[in-house]
């Protein structure tokens, strides 16, 4: 996969100007040396979002929300890094580079080719449903209106096995092509014919609004009484898809919702267009797969919430509960999952035909929660009245709650479970004032001064450039090597703005800190911030001093120290002379 390089993602974030990419969809209000609005990534009344045209950031301190004008675009306008960066590269009149395969330009043009074959085929598939009375009155009879088989570009694929062959596979090289977009099948002769054969037409569109695939649903067994093969017959894995990363329907939810606020999880494509046709438009489908982690990061990267809907059998509670396994460890807080399991006989397409969308909307306002399902389940074949049940549910639950992000949500899982159990934190001996080691005040006021340290530069990276090398590598210390690897970048990078800076740690565990280190604003000015700089990195230097001579003084004491050593310790020890 094509790698963009970190120089044009630094050059590219120090000329675009944050506020004008965020003011172009959001209305911002100077304040002081910043801009201030209404978060567009949460409900709230008083404006707690914050644009920074110095750091090149925002920040929302009522949902945590952060990032630069890449991530910006990501979230707002719900594009793949990719597609943010060349969007911000439009903007500033960039060239992307790439940092490529060889035959990255050949894949590309590849791609072009299969996207048109694609699109060529669904042209298709639509002018044979306007010439098929047969699948019109299937479409009618499932009051799917015209607004709606033009929204999902619904089609018809004829009955017979070369219709779709014989009028796109002009030659040899569009043959392959069409048989690399999942068109055609062979059977054991060596015969190729069309994939898709008398069935309803559901394109699958990817992020772009790119037909990448097809579900083909049959109308009924045919009249010879030929085997009509599955209900519903999806495009095999290519070069374009991959079932398990892409939503049936979101295509269409994107266009529906300026702000989407929840999104429903439903099995079929027919669920979706039927939700749509009664005016619930945050519908999407998995594709003949179960929920994967790839589904549950792109159901949270478009919307808060999430509403699992599932047939409410057995295997619709088993569907309900692998949703959980990929959904609970990216259970922020902020984000939420619901699970709606429907009545037997029922799926949403009947549910909503049945009750309309005040019917479907309240059903969902009575779905349960993801932390009752989660208990619910995992208590369900377990004797909670016995101490070995609630050993046995602590022993499965444990190791999934382990697997939830820090924060809220997290500690009030393990705090339910510990009610349950009645396995809570130790008691007493932790809530008695113990006498604390003569030395165990240290850790944290070292803790403070590299948390300084880190701030100042998360603030004015530059000031970085004004050491004069730092000599603390090796000092055992919380954030000691985070500190490091800052100073390292701003050393590589001299111009590097916080914005940028914050973008090198996207996706990591250490993002959340920076992000709210970034957003403080520190008292002073720069000529302050630099000495305190200065200051904490000389005493990080002394604290390794102290380290080393530790080390070797316990090394005397237990086994004793060869010249070298000797040499180290006398050295050390007329350093530490001239600290005092």
């Amino acid at each position: 996969m094509a790698r963009i390089p970190d120089a044009f993602i630094d050059d590219l974030l120090a000329r675009s100007d944050i506020v004008e990419v965020v003011g172009s969809r959001v209305p911002l209000k100077r304040q002081g040396k910043e801009y201030a609005a209404r978060c567009p990534f949460h409900d709230e009344r008083s404006a707690s979002f914050t644009v920074s045209p110095t750091k090149q950031f925002y920040h929302c301190f009522g949902c945590g929300a952060h990032g630069t004008a890449i991530s910006f675009l990501m979230n707002y306008d719900r594009l793949e890094f990719l597609d943010a960066v060349d969007e911000l590269a439009k903007r500033v009149g960039m060239e992307v580079p790439r940092d490529t395969q060889p035959r990255s330009a050949q894949q590309q043009d590849d791609s072009r080719e299969l996207y048109s074959a694609l699109d060529a085929a669904t042209r298709f598939f639509q002018k044979s449903l306007e010439d098929s009375d047969k699948a019109r009155a299937y479409l009618d009879q499932r009051g799917v209106d015209e607004e709606n088989r033009a929204r999902f570009a619904i089609g018809y694929a004829p009955d017979g096995y070369s219709a779709l062959k014989d009028a796109l596979g002009k030659d040899e090289r569009r043959m392959k092509l069409l048989d690399r977009a999942g068109l055609f099948s062979k059977n054991d002769r060596g015969h190729v014919y069309d994939k898709f054969r008398d069935r309803v037409m559901f394109p699958i569109f990817d992020r772009r609004g790119r037909v990448i695939a097809y579900g083909g649903r049959i109308m009924g067994p045919p009249d010879d009484g030929r085997d009509a093969g599955p209900k519903y017959l999806n495009s095999p894995e290519t070069a374009l898809f991959h079932k398990g990363r892409e939503l049936y329907g979101l295509w269409q939810v994107r266009q529906a919702n300026q702000k989407i606020e929840r999104l429903i999880v439903v099995e079929g494509y027919m669920d979706v267009v039927s939700l749509f046709q009664f005016g619930v438009t945050q519908a999407v489908a998995t594709l003949g797969t179960a929920t994967t982690p790839d589904h549950a990061e792109l159901l949270f990267r478009n919307a808060p919430d999430v509403f699992f809907c599932f047939d409410g059998d057995a295997a619709g509670r088993r569907a309900g509960w692998r949703a959980l396994e990929s959904v609970l460890p990216r259970m922020k807080d902020g984000r939420q999952a619901f699970f709606l399991f429907l009545p037997d006989g029922e799926d949403p397409d009947t549910i909503v035909r049945k009750e309309g969308r005040e019917g479907f909307d309240t059903r969902l306002k009575q779905a349960t929660p993801l932390s009752q399902f989660f208990f619910d389940e995992l208590t369900r074949e377990v004797n909670m009245a016995t101490l070995d049940g609630k050993a046995r549910l602590a022993e499965r639950a444990r190791p999934m709650l382990a697997q939830i992000p820090d924060g809220a949500f997290g500690d009030l899982m393990k705090q339910q479970l510990a009610t349950l159990t009645g396995l809570g934190a130790k008691p007493a001996a932790s809530a008695q004032p113990t006498r604390a080691p003569s030395r165990a005040v240290a850790p944290t006021q070292r803790r403070s001064l590299v948390r300084a340290a880190i701030a100042i530069l998360l603030q004015q990276p530059s000031l970085a450039m004004t050491l004069e090398g730092h000599h603390f590598n090796g000092l055992r210390l919380p954030g000691i090597d985070l500190l490091l690897e800052l100073l390292s970048l701003v050393e590589q990078r001299p111009d590097i703005s916080t914005g940028a800076l914050l973008e090198h740690f996207e996706g990591r565990e250490e993002q959340e800190s920076l992000h709210k280190l970034a957003a403080q604003t520190l008292p002073g000015e720069q000529a302050m911030w630099t000495q305190e700089l200065h200051d904490a990195v000389a005493q990080l230097e002394k604290q390794l001093l102290m380290q080393r001579l530790d080390e070797l003084q316990a090394k005397h004491r237990q086994q004793g120290l060869d010249d070298t050593d000797k040499y180290e310790l006398r050295e050390l020890l007329k350093a530490r002379a001239t600290l005092r």
